[in-house]
């Protein structure tokens, strides 16, 4: 029997920017759709989803639209009030708009400042008494032909509703959707159209890309790493700019080099090289660059984690976490990821996994990849394989990406005001 698994699945205008996500869930009742056979069967999986919301929801699903699905009983359970109005899309479907009752809980929503969005939107009488409480109307690229979309579009923005095209699991339907005026798109192709952050080669003789293999060696050398961050402005001023963060919440303020990498630590340095390599002058992360990062956290904080539930794996967690990071090298840099590897002292069993996806630790990394495209049959294969509970995998995710919203945050907030430390209180040289 499957398990139960929430994942956000992001939806992205045609410049890359995401504007939200969409609540994706599978069990056995499907809370979040239609199919439940009865109303006690979807009543049991509104108390389950329920739960899990109220335990979760202000954790992790702040700062973004959060598009959710809700059936009658949600709706009637006051779930909608579980989030603030500025996280939250109520999406509905067929199954609501018939209903009288889901009809008028909606329009209470909408009256209160909630936003809402209709899957598969069709302009039909049922769906016309509700445009005015609508904001979001969303057309499936599968079946609606493109006649549809760019009439759906332009009567759409005629009344100030935006249009998203989901199920997108290709180039072709991708670049149909942008020429048609959608204003924001969804589905697997999306979710893995990232903006890289290097276009040439050349990147592998960078700095950064040379610092980082310098910190995975086994025994890594500070004084190369400390000269090598030294060199780069960039480096220099990321690096500090992190150490002197909230989330280190230091009495003084470092302000050398060597200061920040013994306040840092060789390890935190090794899975934090990938914020550096975003920091320019003014240490500011264009949107698509940071979308690319805190997916790199996320990857890596997700198989560090299921690493404390896997069972026979070759690999530490801390290898784990490099897998899950090293995972996006080449949005990173221009290159082949073979190229890549050969030049970062990692596990030969992580090679294999990113390269090929073989062996045990290759299915971890696909039961990550499984996640962030909610293909629900084959995370509970792998999750199977791995000996991880699957009751356990969603709770884990959640934790993760609390954890990646939260370091994000703390570590790109301003300096805060802290003196220098005096010179007899300086950190050892």
């Amino acid at each position: 029997m499957s398990g139960k698994y929430i994942v956000r699945q992001p939806i992205r205008d045609a410049a890359g920017n995401t504007i939200g996500h969409e609540i994706l869930y599978h069990g056995a009742n499907q809370a979040f759709s239609s199919d439940s056979s009865t109303s006690s069967a979807e009543f049991a999986a509104a108390n389950t989803i329920y739960s899990f919301l109220t335990e979760n929801s202000p954790k992790v699903l702040k700062g973004t639209l959060n598009f959710m699905t809700f059936t009658t009983m949600l709706l009637m359970k006051k779930t909608p009030r579980l989030f603030d109005k500025s996280d939250l899309v109520i999406q509905i479907d067929d199954a609501v708009i018939i209903h009288p009752l889901s009809m008028h809980l909606v329009r209470q929503y909408a009256k209160e400042g909630y936003r809402v969005a209709v899957n598969d939107f069709q302009f039909t009488p049922r769906y016309l008494s509700l445009l005015d409480d609508i904001n979001f109307i969303k057309i499936n690229a599968k079946t609606a032909t493109e006649i549809t979309i760019r009439n759906t579009v332009e009567i759409a923005h005629s009344m100030n509703i935006k249009c998203i095209v989901t199920n997108i699991d290709e180039e072709k339907l991708y670049q149909r959707a942008v020429t048609l005026g959608a204003d924001a798109m969804e589905g697997t192709y999306v979710a893995d159209k990232l903006t890289t952050k290097a276009h040439s080669s050349a990147y592998i003789q960078s700095n950064f890309f040379q610092l980082m293999v310098a910190v995975t060696r086994d025994e890594p050398n500070v004084e190369e790493i400390e000269q090598m961050i030294a060199a780069d402005a960039s480096l220099s001023y990321g690096l500090l700019k992190m150490v002197n963060s909230a989330y280190f919440a230091l009495r003084y303020r470092a302000t050398t080099i060597r200061q920040a990498i013994m306040t840092l630590g060789l390890g935190q340095l090794k899975q934090w090289i990938y914020l550096l390599s975003a920091s320019n002058a003014e240490n500011e992360v264009d949107p698509g660059s940071e979308e690319f990062l805190k997916r790199s956290f996320m990857r890596a904080n997700f198989c560090s984690e299921l690493m404390n539930y896997a069972k026979d794996m070759p690999i530490s967690k801390a290898e784990a976490y490099l897998m899950g990071m090293f995972s996006t090298l080449n949005y990173l840099i221009d290159a082949p990821m073979e190229d890549i590897l050969e030049e970062v002292p990692v596990a030969d069993e992580i090679k294999a996994a990113l390269l090929s996806h073989e062996g045990r630790c290759g299915m971890l990394y696909d039961l990550v990849l499984s996640y962030e495209s909610a293909d629900w049959e084959k995370i509970t294969v792998l999750a199977e394989e791995l000996k991880i509970p699957d009751n356990m995998i969603t709770s884990v995710y959640f934790i993760c990406m609390e954890n990646v919203n939260t370091l994000w945050e703390q570590l790109t907030n301003p300096y805060p005001q802290q003196v220098p430390a005096p010179e007899e209180e300086a950190p050892a040289q």
